[in-house]
């Protein structure tokens, strides 16, 4: 019998993750894990340095989301950690697997306050699915197996792991855990022989998909069953990758600023078949959509995590299945009789209708414009990028996500998420394009990570739609307090002037026709790019300028 070798903590911890099939991490670094990051030296895997906590939180997060494996992000204690909040949240609001390594002080120094110390299992108590600190080297395989399996199995999410310095140090002889995989519930034959006898008796069934644990052979085989039943299909808030637009069951995303027409369809509804998703606030429009606890109409709830079924909404039939299983079960269910497609065509007509041109806005620059031309000009396989605003409302409404994984977007809500994401989703995917959209508020949360685009030669082109002020701030302040404007307005550089200085390439664009030129020379120049649109403070929505949110707000008394 081979002898185990001895190792210090930091060697195994990285044997672990190359075990675990991780090819890229992200990190600040920090003098807490230096150990680790001397072990990655001479290993694989792809580490790439960034500007701040927060973006490189988000870029890991990005990646979990991409690929269904836990994106992995290394921070130091303390404010580094601090920083990292951010994509921890976005990850456990999205249920995106995700493994975020913290340093932390020396064993022989905790509870004492000591410099940058944090108690990390107390902070992260209600952001992390698992908070944990490895107090032996000899227990990396087990925690680190524990936390990739936590962080995939049920509802996905993230873990925080803490790293004492000391124990990195630690000489150890430990055997190397397995690769973990997650378990994936799947339906029994009742669950599905009363889902087909209620799918039969439905006139008006309508399917909403969500969450996550998807694959591309997921969709399909949805898209498969809803032709053969002539049954309408709904991507969730932020969740446009899971089902595309150009099929002929889709009928738009439930989001924010959502089709009346959809929204109608769901309340008309006489079977709703929710998949993979929790139906939160945002898609349910602010919990109004259906009743609590009774939906006021039959629900059918789908969810790999038995602690989501019932959780909010009491449904009629609820599955413990991932999307995966339930939807290799959907083949084998067969419609009682034809079917003509109606439903189907109804559902996608009322979506090309809303989605297909928007109207004209003030200014001299029509965003709406530049979505449709990208839409036309893109490939189905782009990776489309937002953080939060009201820039986001344009993208999700008028641009046609054509296939699986082509969105990235918080349903969170996470201001400054755009641009780092798009960083690791060009780096994983070199070959495509890759869009970041931005407010200008919202780009300067993490614009210090165009700095690691341009590092790497991630060559991304961020579009910032730049209106002077926190947009979605300010529609609600005229919409509360018209008139009365506060701590909304912004003062921004010249964001052509800024890629250049990073060392990548910029373009000013002030009117509709310059928008197509600028972006053919930013793909061209093969360097991460930013094109400065300037948007013209009223074109708040797609549907209402500033005045007429002002006005609205003055002759309802407010």
């Amino acid at each position: 019998m081979t002898a185990l070798p001895h190792r210090n903590g930091a060697r195994i911890l990285v044997d672990q993750l190359v075990v675990q099939g991780v090819e890229r991490l992200t990190c600040v670094p920090g003098e807490s894990f230096l150990a680790v990051l001397d072990a990655l030296y001479e290993s694989a895997v792809d580490v790439i340095v960034c500007r701040q906590e927060g973006g490189a939180s988000i870029m890991a997060e990005a990646a979990g989301k991409l690929s269904g494996r836990p994106g992995i992000c290394f921070v130091t204690r303390g404010p580094g950690v601090a920083n990292a909040v951010a994509g921890v949240h976005i990850a456990k609001q999205d249920s995106t697997p995700m493994i975020l390594f913290v340093g932390q002080v020396g064993r022989s120094m905790r509870g004492r306050e000591a410099f940058q110390e944090v108690d990390y299992r107390q902070t992260f108590a209600d952001l992390a699915k698992w908070a944990v600190e490895i107090d032996e080297a000899a227990r990396i395989p087990e925690i680190v197996a524990r936390a990739f399996r936590v962080a995939m199995q049920g509802r996905p999410g993230p873990v925080v792991v803490a790293l004492p310095e000391d124990m990195l140090d630690e000489v150890a002889q430990v055997e190397d855990a397995p690769r973990i995989e997650p378990a994936a519930p799947g339906p029994s034959p009742s669950d599905m022989e009363n889902l087909a006898a209620r799918l039969a008796g439905a006139r008006s069934p309508l399917i909403l998909v969500g969450g996550s644990r998807w694959s591309p052979a997921d969709g399909e085989r949805l898209a498969a069953f809803a032709e053969r039943w002539d049954v309408p299909v709904a991507n969730s808030f932020s969740r446009a990758g899971l089902f595309r637009a150009d099929h002929p069951a889709y009928a738009g995303e439930l989001g924010i600023g959502p089709n009346p027409a959809l929204l109608e369809r769901i309340r008309t509804c006489d079977l709703l078949l929710m998949i993979g998703g929790r139906l939160s606030e945002m898609p349910a429009q602010g919990y109004t959509l259906l009743g609590i606890p009774n939906p006021g109409l039959p629900v059918v709830h789908v969810h790999p995590d038995a602690d989501e079924l019932g959780r909010v909404y009491q449904p009629a039939q609820a599955i413990q299945a991932a999307p995966g299983p339930f939807c290799a079960a959907l083949d084998a269910l067969a419609p009682p009789g034809p079917v003509g497609g109606e439903r189907m065509a109804a559902a996608h007509a009322a979506y090309r209708d809303w989605s297909q041109t928007p109207r004209p806005q003030p200014g001299a620059f029509q965003y709406g414009e530049a979505i449709l031309w990208l839409r036309d000009r893109l490939p189905p396989d782009a990776i489309v990028c937002n953080g939060a605003g009201n820039f986001a409302t344009w993208v999700h409404r008028y641009h046609r996500f054509r296939a699986f994984g082509t969105q990235l977007a918080p349903t969170s809500g996470s201001m400054g998420y755009g641009l780092p994401a798009a960083v690791m989703a060009k780096r994983m995917n070199p070959e495509r394009t890759v869009v970041a959209f931005a407010g200008d508020g919202d780009v300067m949360m993490c614009v210090g990570e165009f700095a690691t685009a341009v590092q790497y030669g991630v060559a991304i082109v961020v579009v910032i739609l730049d209106n002077g002020m926190y947009g979605t701030i300010r529609m609600h302040q005229e919409r509360e307090y018209p008139g009365r404007v506060s701590a909304t307005g912004l003062r921004n550089p010249d964001f052509r002037a800024l890629a250049q200085a990073f060392g990548g390439h910029g373009e000013r664009v002030e009117r509709t026709e310059d928008f197509a030129p600028a972006f053919e020379r930013a793909v061209a120049s093969g360097q991460p790019a930013m094109l400065h649109c300037l948007v013209d403070p009223q074109a708040l929505t797609p549907a209402r300028t500033l005045d007429a949110i002002r006005d609205d707000a003055i002759a309802r008394g407010r």
